[in-house]
């Protein structure tokens, strides 16, 4: 009898321990889900003549205002000014979003901007990564192959714009009274995959080219930290057509430039148990080198992630959702491009030696296209289209099912952002959600 009390004791207490979740505390900030309620989402703005940005800002900002509050950051008064003429053209007055003068003139303010928190006493809070222009430094270094002299020189070049941009994320938590979590990591925020409950996807081709030297477990450490979370997934790489800065020789006469593996263009949350992961279909590798490259790297990716646990000791479900189909546009190498002129043509000079074209070379120009960067926010999910670059319109529907299915009572607005997946990024790039407050 005593055995057989000890034995089911002993069985609910293994169930309990496997049933166990994982809790924060109250005072503990961390990154909610996406797909939680939120009090804004923030764009960046900045000088644009020549990259095409606007238009699929203007339709941003529309699908956003009905919804959710939408805050924009301006470098200074004159680039405000101009930007709400330019919107006030395109039929959005200044009631439809918040204006903030904050220096530093970028973009891209998923990356470089506030990586927002909460807690569980209704308190706000900020991650704030250290900054260094997506490795920058390491790109110089293969530029000038490890010439301490010229890395520093051209480094240097950038300091007052990347000095000032690396405050923006501080300037927005004073903005909205966040708590700030400072760590010396070197991190963007397109490189962020959290499910909210304690769960953190990472990609080792971004983390370790930003933090050369750092040790993984020292990352990790911080991470959890600053994010509130306890588990991490690492991939290994992202998209090829997502190499790192801009220009990169991907392989052939394919070339592109990007963020070099950011997880909001391969890998995203859709629940706490449900990874989308971009896919490259069996009939489709040998379409391309680039299919081919992607189609290898994505399994690598999914065996890993077969075999990851949640925070909780729990397997996940994972959907693949396909790529759009290749797009190319065909370029000439040159020897010089006037900065006022717009085009796609590259310069000699902008690649590293290993990879460097000659005058004249015709080469095919990929951009960082994905389903995957996609912003999902308050009733609405803001997914980009590709049919107009020729990619399959079937495709496309069949990836509009997916939204649709794992974001039921969401409308599903496509955008095309396809000037933005010239310059390496996306609609989730170009946006940066700030959480509702909530308690426990």
């Amino acid at each position: 009898m005593k055995k057989t009390l000890f034995l089911l004791l002993t069985i609910l207490l293994v169930l309990a321990c496997n049933t166990k979740k994982y809790k924060r505390s109250a005072e503990t900030f961390y990154m909610p889900a996406e797909w939680e309620q939120h009090d804004a989402v923030w764009l960046g703005w900045e000088k644009d003549s020549l990259r095409g940005y606007y238009p699929a800002v203007v339709n941003i900002i529309k699908a956003l205002a009905p919804n959710v509050k939408v805050k924009i950051a301006f470098h200074n008064d004159t680039l405000l000014q101009k930007a709400k003429a330019y919107l006030s053209s395109q039929g959005i007055d200044s009631t439809m979003y918040k204006s903030y003068i904050m220096p530093g003139d970028r973009y891209w303010i998923r990356d470089h901007g506030a990586a927002f928190l909460i807690n569980g006493k209704g308190e706000l809070g900020v991650a704030d990564f250290a900054w260094n222009s997506y490795g920058y430094p390491g790109f110089l270094q293969l530029k000038y192959e490890n010439n301490k002299d010229s890395v520093n020189k051209y480094y240097e070049i950038s300091n007052e714009k990347r000095l000032k941009t690396a405050t923006v994320d501080s300037q927005m938590a004073i903005t909205e009274s966040a708590k700030i979590l400072k760590t010396d990591v070197i991190h963007e925020g397109g490189a962020i995959e959290v499910n909210g409950a304690g769960t953190l996807i990472l990609c080792e081709a971004t983390v370790f080219q930003r933090n050369p030297g750092m040790k993984k477990e020292y990352i990790e450490t911080e991470m959890k930290r600053v994010l509130g979370v306890s588990n991490i997934i690492w991939m290994k790489q992202g998209l090829a057509d997502d190499p790192k800065s801009f220009f990169r020789r991907i392989t052939a006469n394919y070339i592109g430039g990007g963020t070099g593996g950011h997880t909001d263009e391969f890998v995203r949350f859709v629940n706490e148990k449900t990874i989308l992961l971009a896919w490259v279909d069996e009939k489709e590798k040998d379409l391309n080198p680039i299919n081919q490259m992607n189609y290898d790297r994505m399994n690598k990716n999914y065996n890993i992630l077969k075999a990851a646990k949640d925070q909780d000791g729990k397997s996940f479900n994972i959907i693949k959702v396909p790529l759009p189909d290749l797009i190319t546009k065909k370029i000439l190498a040159r020897e010089k491009i006037d900065s006022t002129e717009v085009t796609f043509d590259v310069e000699v000079s902008s690649f590293i030696p290993s990879e460097k074209p000659k005058a004249g070379d015709s080469l095919l120009r990929v951009p960082a296209s994905s389903y995957m960067n996609y912003l999902v926010t308050n009733g609405l999910v803001l997914l980009p289209t590709y049919t107009a670059m020729g990619s399959s319109r079937e495709k496309e529907e069949q990836v509009l099912k997916i939204f649709e299915e794992q974001f039921p009572g969401r409308k599903i607005v496509f955008i095309d952002a396809i000037m933005q997946n010239w310059s390496g990024g996306g609609i989730h790039c170009s946006t940066q959600q700030q959480p509702k407050k909530k308690t426990n």
